[in-house]
């Protein structure tokens, strides 16, 4: 017997735009960051002191929720606004 390996083309169960917006208001994530960075890639965010480690609270769609001091404040956020967390390697 000869196993055939057939390819079905589908349409996507999700739209660019639907895949752009899944876990919004739902799925968040930390990452530590350089205040240098934030200043960079935040250019809205308040200034911060060169050398410090921040905690960004990130949405699904990689926008900043929140800017904290230490990854338990950020983790504290996102449970009381009903986020769910995520762990990103």
């Amino acid at each position: 017997m000869d196993a055939k390996n057939t390819f079905e083309a589908k349409a996507p169960a999700l739209t660019p735009e639907q895949f752009a917006h899944l876990g919004d208001g739902v799925i968040a994530y930390v990452r530590p960051m350089r205040s240098e960075d934030i200043n960079r890639l935040y250019p809205q965010a308040p200034e911060i002191a060169p050398g410090l480690t921040i905690f960004a609270l990130i949405g699904a769609d990689g926008a900043p929720i929140l800017l904290a001091d230490s990854a338990d404040a950020a983790i504290g956020n996102a449970r009381e606004n009903d986020l769910q967390m995520v762990s990103l390697h």
